[in-house]
Protein backbone atom coordinates (compact mmCIF):
# COMPACT_ATOMS: atom_id res chain seq x y z
CA UNK A 1 0.00 0.00 0.00
CA UNK A 2 2.95 2.33 0.55
CA UNK A 3 3.47 2.41 -3.21
CA UNK A 4 0.03 3.86 -3.91
CA UNK A 5 1.23 7.45 -3.96
CA UNK A 6 4.45 9.29 -4.83
CA UNK A 7 3.27 12.02 -2.45
CA UNK A 8 1.39 10.48 0.47
CA UNK A 9 0.53 13.79 2.14
CA UNK A 10 -0.90 15.38 -0.99
CA UNK A 11 -4.36 16.91 -0.54
CA UNK A 12 -6.85 17.96 -3.19
CA UNK A 13 -8.89 21.07 -2.54
CA UNK A 14 -11.29 20.02 -5.29
CA UNK A 15 -12.12 16.81 -3.44
CA UNK A 16 -12.80 18.76 -0.25
CA UNK A 17 -15.09 21.10 -2.17
CA UNK A 18 -16.88 18.17 -3.84
CA UNK A 19 -17.45 16.55 -0.44
CA UNK A 20 -18.46 19.85 1.19
CA UNK A 21 -20.99 20.77 -1.48
CA UNK A 22 -22.55 17.30 -1.33
CA UNK A 23 -22.83 17.50 2.46
CA UNK A 24 -24.20 21.05 2.28
CA UNK A 25 -27.01 19.81 0.03
CA UNK A 26 -27.74 16.96 2.48
CA UNK A 27 -27.82 19.41 5.41
CA UNK A 28 -30.22 21.64 3.44
CA UNK A 29 -32.56 18.66 3.15
CA UNK A 30 -32.40 18.06 6.91
CA UNK A 31 -33.17 21.76 7.43
CA UNK A 32 -36.34 21.23 5.34
CA UNK A 33 -35.31 23.74 2.69
CA UNK A 34 -36.53 21.59 -0.21
CA UNK A 35 -39.82 20.67 1.50
CA UNK A 36 -40.47 24.36 2.12
CA UNK A 37 -39.72 25.28 -1.48
CA UNK A 38 -42.12 22.63 -2.79
CA UNK A 39 -44.83 23.92 -0.48
CA UNK A 40 -44.18 27.49 -1.60
CA UNK A 41 -44.20 26.47 -5.27
CA UNK A 42 -46.83 23.69 -5.51
CA UNK A 43 -47.67 21.58 -8.54
CA UNK A 44 -48.67 23.80 -11.43
CA UNK A 45 -46.18 26.54 -10.60
CA UNK A 46 -43.44 27.12 -13.16
CA UNK A 47 -40.72 26.44 -10.55
CA UNK A 48 -42.25 23.26 -9.15
CA UNK A 49 -40.56 20.95 -11.66
CA UNK A 50 -37.18 22.46 -10.85
CA UNK A 51 -37.46 22.00 -7.09
CA UNK A 52 -38.88 18.52 -7.64
CA UNK A 53 -35.33 17.62 -8.69
CA UNK A 54 -34.45 17.79 -4.99
CA UNK A 55 -36.62 14.76 -4.23
CA UNK A 56 -36.08 11.11 -5.11
CA UNK A 57 -37.80 9.71 -8.17
CA UNK A 58 -40.75 7.49 -7.28
CA UNK A 59 -39.32 4.50 -9.19
CA UNK A 60 -38.14 4.30 -12.80
CA UNK A 61 -36.30 7.50 -13.65
CA UNK A 62 -33.55 9.79 -12.44
CA UNK A 63 -33.64 13.12 -10.65
CA UNK A 64 -30.75 15.22 -9.37
CA UNK A 65 -31.37 14.18 -5.76
CA UNK A 66 -30.90 10.52 -6.72
CA UNK A 67 -27.23 11.38 -7.37
CA UNK A 68 -26.39 12.63 -3.88
CA UNK A 69 -25.85 9.23 -2.23
CA UNK A 70 -23.73 7.95 -5.16
CA UNK A 71 -21.69 11.17 -4.97
CA UNK A 72 -21.18 10.62 -1.24
CA UNK A 73 -20.07 6.99 -1.66
CA UNK A 74 -17.89 7.84 -4.65
CA UNK A 75 -16.15 10.69 -2.78
CA UNK A 76 -15.33 8.32 0.08
CA UNK A 77 -13.66 6.04 -2.44
CA UNK A 78 -11.64 8.88 -3.99
CA UNK A 79 -10.41 9.93 -0.55
CA UNK A 80 -9.34 6.45 0.58
CA UNK A 81 -5.95 6.30 -1.22
CA UNK A 82 -5.14 9.78 0.14
CA UNK A 83 -6.10 9.09 3.74
CA UNK A 84 -4.63 5.60 3.94
CA UNK A 85 -1.34 6.65 2.36
CA UNK A 86 -1.14 9.44 4.91
CA UNK A 87 -1.56 6.93 7.74
CA UNK A 88 1.19 4.75 6.31
CA UNK A 89 3.42 7.81 5.85
CA UNK A 90 3.31 8.52 9.58
CA UNK A 91 4.65 5.04 10.30
CA UNK A 92 1.46 3.10 10.84
CA UNK A 93 1.86 -0.49 9.68
CA UNK A 94 -0.80 -2.15 7.58
CA UNK A 95 -2.18 -4.07 10.53
CA UNK A 96 -2.98 -0.83 12.33
CA UNK A 97 -4.55 0.60 9.19
CA UNK A 98 -6.71 -2.50 8.78
CA UNK A 99 -7.81 -2.27 12.41
CA UNK A 100 -8.69 1.40 11.89
CA UNK A 101 -10.80 0.54 8.83
CA UNK A 102 -12.63 -2.24 10.69
CA UNK A 103 -13.39 0.12 13.59
CA UNK A 104 -14.55 2.83 11.20
CA UNK A 105 -16.89 0.46 9.39
CA UNK A 106 -18.30 -0.75 12.71
CA UNK A 107 -19.01 2.81 13.82
CA UNK A 108 -20.64 3.65 10.49
CA UNK A 109 -22.81 0.55 10.77
CA UNK A 110 -23.88 1.47 14.30
CA UNK A 111 -24.53 5.10 13.36
CA UNK A 112 -26.64 4.02 10.38
CA UNK A 113 -28.76 1.55 12.32
CA UNK A 114 -29.00 3.97 15.23
CA UNK A 115 -30.43 6.68 13.00
CA UNK A 116 -33.30 4.39 12.04
CA UNK A 117 -34.09 3.92 15.73
CA UNK A 118 -34.27 7.70 16.09
CA UNK A 119 -36.46 8.01 12.98
CA UNK A 120 -38.81 5.32 14.33
CA UNK A 121 -38.81 6.48 17.94
CA UNK A 122 -38.08 2.94 19.11
CA UNK A 123 -35.48 0.21 18.84
CA UNK A 124 -35.54 -1.23 15.32
CA UNK A 125 -33.11 -3.13 13.14
CA UNK A 126 -33.12 -1.55 9.69
CA UNK A 127 -30.29 -1.51 7.16
CA UNK A 128 -31.39 1.12 4.68
CA UNK A 129 -29.29 4.09 5.78
CA UNK A 130 -26.39 5.27 3.63
CA UNK A 131 -23.93 4.96 6.53
CA UNK A 132 -24.84 1.30 7.06
CA UNK A 133 -24.26 0.58 3.39
CA UNK A 134 -21.10 2.67 3.35
CA UNK A 135 -19.64 0.44 6.06
CA UNK A 136 -19.79 -2.44 3.55
CA UNK A 137 -18.55 -0.55 0.49
CA UNK A 138 -15.55 0.88 2.37
CA UNK A 139 -14.52 -2.57 3.56
CA UNK A 140 -14.73 -4.07 0.07
CA UNK A 141 -12.80 -1.15 -1.43
CA UNK A 142 -10.10 -1.25 1.24
CA UNK A 143 -9.14 -4.82 0.43
CA UNK A 144 -8.91 -3.91 -3.27
CA UNK A 145 -6.73 -0.82 -2.87
CA UNK A 146 -3.43 -2.59 -3.49
CA UNK A 147 -4.76 -4.27 -6.63
CA UNK A 148 -4.44 -2.79 -10.08
CA UNK A 149 -7.26 -0.79 -11.60
CA UNK A 150 -8.17 -3.67 -13.89
CA UNK A 151 -8.80 -5.95 -10.93
CA UNK A 152 -10.73 -3.21 -9.13
CA UNK A 153 -12.86 -2.51 -12.17
CA UNK A 154 -13.40 -6.22 -12.74
CA UNK A 155 -14.64 -6.74 -9.17
CA UNK A 156 -16.98 -3.74 -9.44
CA UNK A 157 -18.45 -5.07 -12.67
CA UNK A 158 -18.73 -8.51 -11.10
CA UNK A 159 -20.81 -7.06 -8.27
CA UNK A 160 -23.12 -5.43 -10.81
CA UNK A 161 -23.46 -8.68 -12.78
CA UNK A 162 -24.21 -10.51 -9.53
CA UNK A 163 -26.93 -7.98 -8.70
CA UNK A 164 -28.46 -8.29 -12.15
CA UNK A 165 -28.50 -12.07 -11.99
CA UNK A 166 -29.97 -12.24 -8.49
CA UNK A 167 -32.88 -9.97 -9.38
CA UNK A 168 -33.62 -11.72 -12.66
CA UNK A 169 -33.35 -15.29 -11.36
CA UNK A 170 -35.51 -14.59 -8.30
CA UNK A 171 -38.39 -13.11 -10.29
CA UNK A 172 -37.91 -13.55 -14.04
CA UNK A 173 -41.30 -12.07 -14.94
CA UNK A 174 -41.10 -8.74 -13.08
CA UNK A 175 -37.54 -8.58 -11.77
CA UNK A 176 -37.58 -4.97 -10.63
CA UNK A 177 -41.08 -4.48 -9.26
CA UNK A 178 -41.49 -3.05 -5.76
CA UNK A 179 -42.74 -5.60 -3.24
CA UNK A 180 -41.75 -8.71 -5.15
CA UNK A 181 -38.08 -8.24 -6.05
CA UNK A 182 -35.00 -10.00 -4.70
CA UNK A 183 -34.07 -7.07 -2.48
CA UNK A 184 -37.47 -7.24 -0.78
CA UNK A 185 -36.96 -10.97 -0.24
CA UNK A 186 -33.59 -10.43 1.48
CA UNK A 187 -35.06 -7.66 3.64
CA UNK A 188 -37.75 -10.08 4.82
CA UNK A 189 -35.03 -12.54 5.81
CA UNK A 190 -32.80 -9.96 7.51
CA UNK A 191 -35.36 -7.65 9.10
CA UNK A 192 -38.75 -9.33 8.75
CA UNK A 193 -40.13 -6.36 6.79
CA UNK A 194 -39.76 -4.36 3.61
CA UNK A 195 -39.37 -0.63 3.21
CA UNK A 196 -42.53 1.20 2.13
CA UNK A 197 -40.46 3.46 -0.09
CA UNK A 198 -38.85 0.54 -1.89
CA UNK A 199 -35.32 0.86 -0.46
CA UNK A 200 -33.44 -2.41 0.01
CA UNK A 201 -30.46 -3.38 2.15
CA UNK A 202 -28.60 -5.19 -0.63
CA UNK A 203 -28.11 -1.86 -2.38
CA UNK A 204 -24.75 -2.09 -0.61
CA UNK A 205 -23.65 -4.69 -3.17
CA UNK A 206 -24.13 -2.73 -6.43
CA UNK A 207 -23.27 0.66 -4.89
CA UNK A 208 -19.93 -0.75 -3.76
CA UNK A 209 -19.04 -0.04 -7.39
CA UNK A 210 -19.31 3.69 -6.66
CA UNK A 211 -16.75 3.49 -3.87
CA UNK A 212 -14.44 1.22 -5.88
CA UNK A 213 -14.63 3.56 -8.88
CA UNK A 214 -13.84 6.43 -6.55
CA UNK A 215 -10.70 4.62 -5.36
CA UNK A 216 -9.64 4.04 -8.97
CA UNK A 217 -10.03 7.77 -9.61
CA UNK A 218 -8.17 8.59 -6.38
CA UNK A 219 -5.21 6.47 -7.42
CA UNK A 220 -5.19 8.17 -10.81
CA UNK A 221 -5.19 11.59 -9.12
CA UNK A 222 -2.20 10.51 -7.02
CA UNK A 223 -0.28 9.33 -10.07
CA UNK A 224 2.32 11.38 -11.95
CA UNK A 225 0.22 11.52 -15.10
CA UNK A 226 -0.38 15.02 -16.55
CA UNK A 227 -3.46 16.85 -15.29
CA UNK A 228 -4.88 17.02 -18.81
CA UNK A 229 -4.68 13.24 -19.13
CA UNK A 230 -6.40 12.75 -15.77
CA UNK A 231 -9.28 15.03 -16.72
CA UNK A 232 -9.61 13.41 -20.15
CA UNK A 233 -9.75 9.95 -18.56
CA UNK A 234 -12.43 11.08 -16.12
CA UNK A 235 -14.53 12.63 -18.87
CA UNK A 236 -14.33 9.54 -21.07
CA UNK A 237 -15.13 7.21 -18.16
CA UNK A 238 -18.03 9.40 -17.06
CA UNK A 239 -19.53 9.52 -20.53
CA UNK A 240 -19.18 5.74 -20.91
CA UNK A 241 -21.08 5.31 -17.64
CA UNK A 242 -23.87 7.57 -18.85
CA UNK A 243 -24.14 5.79 -22.20
CA UNK A 244 -24.32 2.35 -20.56
CA UNK A 245 -26.74 3.42 -17.83
CA UNK A 246 -29.18 5.35 -19.98
CA UNK A 247 -28.70 2.88 -22.83
CA UNK A 248 -29.84 -0.03 -20.65
CA UNK A 249 -32.86 1.97 -19.58
CA UNK A 250 -33.85 3.25 -23.03
CA UNK A 251 -33.40 -0.21 -24.56
CA UNK A 252 -35.74 -1.54 -21.84
CA UNK A 253 -33.12 -4.06 -20.71
CA UNK A 254 -32.69 -2.79 -17.15
CA UNK A 255 -34.54 0.27 -15.82
CA UNK A 256 -32.87 3.10 -13.92
CA UNK A 257 -34.21 2.69 -10.39
CA UNK A 258 -32.37 4.39 -7.55
CA UNK A 259 -34.37 2.74 -4.75
CA UNK A 260 -33.04 -0.72 -5.60
CA UNK A 261 -29.80 0.49 -7.25
CA UNK A 262 -30.20 -1.34 -10.53
CA UNK A 263 -27.12 -1.74 -12.70
CA UNK A 264 -28.47 0.93 -15.05
CA UNK A 265 -28.76 3.34 -12.14
CA UNK A 266 -25.26 2.57 -10.85
CA UNK A 267 -23.71 3.19 -14.28
CA UNK A 268 -25.66 6.41 -14.89
CA UNK A 269 -25.11 7.88 -11.42
CA UNK A 270 -21.49 6.72 -11.43
CA UNK A 271 -20.98 8.49 -14.73
CA UNK A 272 -22.30 11.73 -13.27
CA UNK A 273 -20.09 11.26 -10.18
CA UNK A 274 -16.93 10.90 -12.26
CA UNK A 275 -17.86 13.87 -14.47
CA UNK A 276 -18.46 15.98 -11.35
CA UNK A 277 -14.97 15.05 -10.10
CA UNK A 278 -13.49 16.05 -13.45
CA UNK A 279 -15.27 19.41 -13.26
CA UNK A 280 -14.17 20.19 -9.70
CA UNK A 281 -10.60 19.03 -10.33
CA UNK A 282 -10.32 21.13 -13.49
CA UNK A 283 -11.95 24.21 -11.97
CA UNK A 284 -10.38 24.23 -8.49
CA UNK A 285 -7.02 22.46 -8.71
CA UNK A 286 -6.01 23.16 -12.30
CA UNK A 287 -7.59 26.56 -12.98
CA UNK A 288 -7.21 27.65 -9.31
CA UNK A 289 -10.71 29.11 -9.12
CA UNK A 290 -10.95 28.96 -5.34
CA UNK A 291 -12.62 32.21 -4.33
CA UNK A 292 -16.01 30.55 -3.85
CA UNK A 293 -15.02 27.32 -2.11
CA UNK A 294 -14.67 28.30 1.57
CA UNK A 295 -18.35 27.92 2.62
CA UNK A 296 -18.35 24.35 1.35
CA UNK A 297 -14.86 23.43 2.54
CA UNK A 298 -15.75 23.92 6.19
CA UNK A 299 -18.83 21.71 5.84
CA UNK A 300 -16.77 18.94 4.27
CA UNK A 301 -14.21 19.10 7.09
CA UNK A 302 -16.79 17.73 9.54
CA UNK A 303 -18.91 15.79 7.06
CA UNK A 304 -20.00 12.76 9.11
CA UNK A 305 -20.59 14.85 12.24
CA UNK A 306 -22.76 17.48 10.55
CA UNK A 307 -24.70 14.75 8.69
CA UNK A 308 -25.52 12.98 11.96
CA UNK A 309 -26.25 16.24 13.78
CA UNK A 310 -28.58 17.47 11.03
CA UNK A 311 -30.37 14.12 10.71
CA UNK A 312 -30.93 13.87 14.47
CA UNK A 313 -31.63 17.50 15.38
CA UNK A 314 -32.48 19.21 12.08
CA UNK A 315 -36.26 19.03 12.46
CA UNK A 316 -36.11 19.98 16.15
CA UNK A 317 -33.99 22.99 15.24
CA UNK A 318 -36.45 23.92 12.49
CA UNK A 319 -39.37 23.83 14.92
CA UNK A 320 -37.47 25.81 17.56
CA UNK A 321 -36.37 28.52 15.14
CA UNK A 322 -39.91 28.56 13.72
CA UNK A 323 -41.26 29.72 17.07
CA UNK A 324 -39.23 32.92 16.78
CA UNK A 325 -39.31 33.46 13.01
CA UNK A 326 -43.11 33.10 12.95
CA UNK A 327 -43.50 35.20 16.08
CA UNK A 328 -41.40 38.09 14.79
CA UNK A 329 -42.41 37.96 11.11
CA UNK A 330 -46.01 36.72 11.29
CA UNK A 331 -47.35 40.27 11.08
CA UNK A 332 -45.65 40.90 7.71
CA UNK A 333 -48.22 38.93 5.72
CA UNK A 334 -45.55 36.72 4.14
CA UNK A 335 -47.76 33.68 4.55
CA UNK A 336 -47.32 30.27 6.11
CA UNK A 337 -45.22 28.77 3.32
CA UNK A 338 -43.03 31.83 3.03
CA UNK A 339 -42.37 31.78 6.77
CA UNK A 340 -41.54 28.08 6.56
CA UNK A 341 -38.93 28.79 3.88
CA UNK A 342 -37.41 31.60 5.95
CA UNK A 343 -37.27 29.26 8.94
CA UNK A 344 -35.62 26.55 6.84
CA UNK A 345 -32.99 28.97 5.53
CA UNK A 346 -32.23 30.20 9.06
CA UNK A 347 -31.94 26.55 10.18
CA UNK A 348 -29.52 25.84 7.34
CA UNK A 349 -27.51 28.93 8.29
CA UNK A 350 -27.38 27.75 11.91
CA UNK A 351 -26.11 24.33 10.87
CA UNK A 352 -23.50 25.92 8.63
CA UNK A 353 -22.58 28.23 11.50
CA UNK A 354 -21.90 25.20 13.65
CA UNK A 355 -19.45 23.95 11.02
CA UNK A 356 -17.83 27.38 10.96
CA UNK A 357 -17.53 27.41 14.76
CA UNK A 358 -15.84 24.01 14.73
CA UNK A 359 -13.51 25.18 11.97
CA UNK A 360 -12.50 28.31 13.88
CA UNK A 361 -11.82 26.24 16.98
CA UNK A 362 -9.81 23.71 15.01
CA UNK A 363 -12.19 20.89 15.94
CA UNK A 364 -12.54 18.17 13.31
CA UNK A 365 -14.60 15.17 14.40
CA UNK A 366 -13.69 12.02 12.51
CA UNK A 367 -14.00 8.28 12.92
Amino acid sequence: MASLSPNPTQRLVSLDVYRGLTMFLLVAEAALVYDSLLELFPEGHVLHSFFLQFTHHEWNGLRFWDLIQPFFMFIVGVAMPFSLNKRLAISEDQGKVTLHILKRCLFLFLFGTGLHCIYSGELVFELWNVLTQLSFTILVTYFLLTKGWKVQLGVSLGLLVLTEVLYRVYNPEVSFEHGSNFGNYIDQLLMGKINNGGWVAINAIPTAAHTIWGAICGNLLLSKKPDSEKVRTFVIAGLVGLVIGFGLDLAEITPIIKRISTTAFVFASGGFAVLALALFYWLVDIKKRKGWVFPFLIVGMNSIFIYLFAEILGRWLFRTIGIFSTGFLGWTGIGEHGLALITALITLTALWGLCYFLYRKGIFLRI
